[in-house]
């Protein structure tokens, strides 16, 4: 039987939190900071799609029709991500992932050998989620994002891929609501979830982005001793 590794690894995270709490630009900023993997479900979806996998094909085919993906093919995506490169032990962290006690409960199934340490829920006022969400531009093509405080550098063309940057057609304040309340709904189970598993935390992501990283990477820290933790 071979031994044990004894290579640190990074923290295994789940961002939580309404629309417009920033997770997808701390999600990135913690991935860099432990050297760990980010996991988006919409860069997934066109991930998989762009490869041409079987549960890529099925997702774009929901996603041209305007459908939200079924809860199926979003998990099997994020079992195929868990399982690449040695990720789930390795360390990651999901943006956008769970949104449902069923996904938080097959995550859970996904990671039975190497457990969460933390979900993280962003909490974020909802007319400070509204302010940023009217502001909010995004790559119509890579879907990298902005704001009107911190555009682009040329002319509203993306600094990634050179694709058009604009406001999406659902980032309206009636349409931010209805979202905000969908989420509310669905994702309470998830706090619960995760509440009763010991793994809840809570960070207030109201402030700058700067002042919200450190509170998420100190409160990482206090749960998540690279040292001791072997792969």
């Amino acid at each position: 039987m071979p031994e044990p590794s004894t290579k640190p690894r990074g923290p295994r995270l789940v961002l939580l939190g309404k629309q417009g709490a920033g997770k997808g630009t701390q999600a990135v900023r913690l991935a860099e900071h432990y050297g760990i993997f980010h996991l988006a479900t919409g860069d997934m979806f066109r991930e998989a799609a762009a490869a041409g996998t079987e549960l890529g094909r099925e997702a774009k085919g929901f996603m041209d029709r305007g459908f939200l993906v079924p809860d199926d093919i979003v998990i099997g995506l994020v079992q195929e991500q868990l399982h690449l490169d040695d990720r789930a032990r390795r360390g990651f962290v999901l943006d956008g992932f769970p949104r449902t006690r069923h996904q938080a409960e097959e995550l859970g199934k996904t990671l039975d050998c190497c457990p969460l340490d933390l979900a993280i829920d962003l909490d974020v006022p909802t007319e400070v989620v509204l302010q940023r969400i009217a502001g909010r531009r995004v790559c119509a093509n890579c879907g990298a994002l902005y704001h009107v405080d911190n555009p682009p550098e040329h002319n509203w063309t993306c600094d990634v891929c050179g694709g058009e940057v604009v406001q999406r057609e659902d980032d309206t304040p009636d349409a931010v609501m209805q979202r905000l309340e969908l989420y509310e709904m669905k994702t309470l189970p998830v706090i619960q979830y995760y509440r009763r598993a010991g793994t809840l935390a809570h960070v207030d992501a109201s402030d700058e982005t700067e002042e919200v990283f450190k509170r998420l990477v100190e409160l990482v820290d206090s749960y998540f001793d690279p040292g001791s933790r072997a792969l």
